[in-house]
């Protein structure tokens, strides 16, 4: 007889996934000005806390191939999000920036990120809300595990 597998992992995974999605398409659909990607998104929210990162760096910290990060350094540039400058230390190599457009953006998504959230959370019980915070510190320890994991391959 088959042990049952724990359907727990993937519900949790499907599920914070798709909280993430809803949350990105309410917002994307009152975001002025052009369109951007999931992934690009989260390529300008990593050059805003890190400035000056390389491309390469920027692909291993996003878990993509550098030729998909170059591809949205871009799109980004192109659409003035991001200054791409070569790096004094190697001159084979670029170092991103995010433009005052990029900033505003990013802090007008996180604002209205933090209404969105905080409104639907207001509608939740006590109790539910209580059981989001206190799950809080094992979502990050699973988030660092999963982030160990993926820099040791």
């Amino acid at each position: 007889m088959k042990a049952e597998a724990d359907p727990f992992p993937e519900t949790l995974a499907d599920t914070l996934a798709g909280l993430q999605r809803l949350i990105r398409r309410r917002l994307r659909a009152d975001t002025p000005g052009p369109s951007l990607r999931g992934a690009e998104v989260d390529l300008l929210r990593l050059v805003v806390d890190r400035p000056g990162i390389r491309v390469s760096e920027a692909a291993k910290e996003l878990y993509l191939a550098g030729n998909s990060v170059s591809t949205l350094v871009n799109r980004l540039v192109r659409d003035g999000y991001l200054i791409r400058e070569t790096d004094p230390a190697d001159r084979r190599a670029a170092r991103l920036l995010s433009t005052p457009a990029a900033d505003a953006r990013l802090s007008d998504w996180r604002q209205r990120r933090a209404v969105l959230v905080g409104s639907r959370m207001a509608g939740l019980d006590t109790a539910d809300r209580a059981a989001l915070e206190a799950a809080l510190p094992a979502l990050r320890a699973l988030a660092a595990q999963l982030h160990e994991e993926a820099e040791e391959r």
